[in-house]
Order: structure tokens, then C-alpha cells, then sequence
């Protein structure tokens, strides 16, 4: 192999062509009296090397900064070797997350991510499969519940009452916004029935979805039948027990306010009726739909950055895991919030907890 590799050390000097290399490397192989075989991508394009990023580079592909990548790394618990044992494949823990990450923050095609790794297509999607698996299965719990969170307490919640309130909101005592999100898929061949929304015209799942106001997605639950209705999604998730547990230590009656499809109750207020015409009721709707606006930027920032889990021609149900890669997009929204604010936090003015507080990790 001496004289292929010194084809690559002068195509890589630009001094001869690629073809020349694969002639070269044919050439080798008929000597030997053997077959072709296929030119690793690794030889091609070289293995990938984060030291040959430029932090602006590394920003924009990945979406966070290079001395945030190890701690990001430490905090998911990703080893420094990550093996898929059904393809035999193994990748440092760097580069498996860096993959992810890649593959997450815009609708690339695979084989358009061979150059950029030094990979094959099936090596980079065995390799982006098994890091949502493993994100998921260390830290899918702190979407899941809000005892999770064990910074969230009673003067938490205060806090973020007192955010919202000096934002204008009638209310002194909304520490959350919540709403349902409709992540529109590709229409599926079997079933398209029950993931087709009437309201939104195209075929998705819901999530079910709770904002605090320093911009993190506390809670996301799902997903749901694009044809279900808020209403019924909040009734199955029985999210309303975990508002009881996590209020009933409070000095106050702390709520949440969702939209009109939303059940009103203790814990969870919603406008008045469009119709009502009564001064306070007008005023009541204007204030909090001016600060509930807090939501739908949450939602924005993760297709922003995330751009992948926006692009629903290719979330196909039956082929893809596409619930667990919109969850690690919430996710990694949230540790980017985390580490660089957010639209939401700016708006209310708090800092969000840092990134090992929120990952519940403590620094070896």
C-alpha cells in the first residue's frame, strides 16, 4: 500500500488528480493478482479531525463552541470509543457526537456528510442512530417528568413568576407557558388517517409541550396521533399530577397558561372566550398572549438549530425513529440555551440554569 499512500500524500498536495489515486490503487490490486476492492473514505477524504475546524466552522456545523464540545461529551456520558457491534463499526466519542450533531442541524443527505467524516453513508447513519439511542436513554428522563428537575422548586417557580409579571402579565403567580406542538411528518402508506391533523392540513405528531421563561422546554411529552386534539393529549399524559407534586410544598397557588383548547383549573389558566367583550377580559387576553408569544420562540429555536427534524420530507415514521430525534432536539436546545441564553430568557431577562445543573452532572 506505499505506493497508494504516496498517490494521496500528493493529492493531497495537489499534485495529481483522484483518479490518478484510484488508478493507482486498481493498479496495486491486479499486481497482487487480486480483486478491486472499494477505496475507504477515510483514504479519500481523510479522517476527520476537529483540530481542522476553525471555531467558526465548528459553530456552524455543530452548533455549539469547540471548549463546549467536551463538556457537552462529559455531561451525555458518551464513552471515548462508541461501538456499534451489528455493523463492527467503532468511532472515537468525540466524532459520534459531532456526527449527531451534524446530522441534526440541517437536512444534509448522507452521502453529502462522506467528505466531511471520512465515512461511509451507512457508517454515519448506524453511528447518528445509535448516539439519539444513547442521548435518550441518559437524559430522555428530563423531558419526561418534572420531578426530573431537581433545581426546580418552590422559589424557582417564584422566580419565574416574578419574570413574567415584570413583563406586563396580569398575572403574579405564571411560572410556565404550555401548548401543543405539531411536528408535520412525510404522509405515511399505512395509518395516514390517524396521524393527519384537519386543523394543520398535513400529516404529524403532537407533542405536548411546557416553556419556562428562561427559554428551556421543561417538559415534552409524546408523541400523539397528529388527529388528537390538546385537550385529550393533556387528559391521557396526566400531566396535571406532576403540577400537584411540584406545587403542593408552595407558599402560593403557582399555574400555567396554555390556550383556549386547554382545560381550566387550578393549576392551569387559559384566555376568556374570544366573545366576551368586558374591558378586564379584552385587556386580560392581550397582556398574556404578549408574553404566552415566549412558546412558540422555544418551539422556533430547535427547528433553527435543528433544522433536520423541520424538514418533513424526510421523517418517514416507518423508517425513522422520528420522536426520539425531535427529543434529542429538544434537548440540545436546551443545552444550548443553557450556554448561550436564548431569545425567551433575553425577553424575560433571567439566566437559565447552567449546563451541568440542567444535566444533573457533576465535574469529575
Amino acid at each position: 500500500m506505499d505506493i497508494v499512500s504516496e498517490f494521496v500524500a500528493l493529492h493531497q498536495r495537489g499534485l495529481v488528480e483522484w483518479e490518478e489515486v484510484e488508478m493507482a490503487y486498481e493498479a496495486y490490486f491486479v499486481a497482487l493478482g487480486g480483486r478491486r476492492s472499494p477505496i475507504f473514505r477515510s483514504v479519500r477524504y481523510g479522517k476527520f479531525d476537529l483540530r481542522g475546524l476553525t471555531d467558526d466552522q465548528i459553530f456552524q456545523n455543530m452548533r455549539f463552541q469547540r471548549a463546549d464540545l467536551a463538556l457537552l461529551k462529559e455531561c451525555f456520558q458518551i464513552p471515548d470509543e462508541v461501538t456499534i457491534p451489528q455493523r463492527g463499526y467503532r468511532v472515537p466519542g468525540m466524532t459520534a457526537l459531532c456526527i449527531l450533531l451534524k446530522r441534526l442541524s440541517y437536512p444534509n443527505r448522507l452521502c453529502d456528510l462522506e467528505a466531511f467524516f471520512g465515512m461511509s453513508s451507512a457508517a454515519i447513519s448506524s453511528v447518528a442512530k445509535e448516539m439519539t439511542n444513547h442521548v435518550i436513554s441518559r437524559k430522555g428522563y428530563l423531558l419526561a417528568t418534572l420531578e426530573s428537575h431537581t433545581w426546580l422548586n418552590a422559589e424557582k417557580l417564584e422566580y419565574y413568576a416574578e419574570a413574567v409579571a415584570r413583563k406586563g402579565a396580569p398575572l403574579n403567580n405564571c411560572w410556565a407557558f404550555i401548548d401543543g406542538t405539531a411536528r408535520h411528518i412525510c404522509r405515511p402508506s399505512v395509518n395516514q388517517e390517524m396521524f393527519y391533523s384537519g386543523h394543520k392540513r398535513y400529516h404529524c405528531l403532537k407533542f405536548q409541550s411546557t416553556v419556562t421563561p428562561d427559554g428551556l422546554i421543561i417538559s415534552l411529552l409524546g408523541p400523539f396521533d397528529g388527529r388528537r386534539h390538546d385537550a385529550g393529549i393533556f387528559r391521557e399524559t396526566g400531566f396535571i399530577n406532576q403540577l400537584q407534586r411540584l406545587c403542593e410544598n408552595a407558599a402560593n397557588q403557582y399555574v400555567l397558561y396554555g390556550d383556549a383548547a386547554y382545560p381550566i383549573s387550578d393549576l392551569l389558566l387559559k384566555p376568556f372566550p374570544q366573545t366576551s367583550t368586558e374591558d378586564h377580559a379584552i385587556y386580560f387576553n392581550r397582556a398574556m398572549s404578549a408574553v404566552r408569544q415566549a412558546v412558540e420562540w422555544g418551539f422556533g429555536k430547535v427547528v433553527r438549530d435543528w433544522a433536520f427534524v423541520d424538514f418533513h420530507k424526510n421523517l418517514k415514521i416507518l423508517k425513522q425513529d422520528v420522536s426520539s430525534m425531535y427529543k434529542v432536539a429538544c434537548l440540545l436546545s436546551n443545552c444550548h440555551s443553557c450556554l448561550y441564553g436564548s431569545q425567551v430568557s433575553d425577553f424575560f431577562s433571567i439566566n437559565p440554569p447552567t449546563l451541568e445543573q440542567y444535566l444533573q452532572h457533576e465535574r469529575r
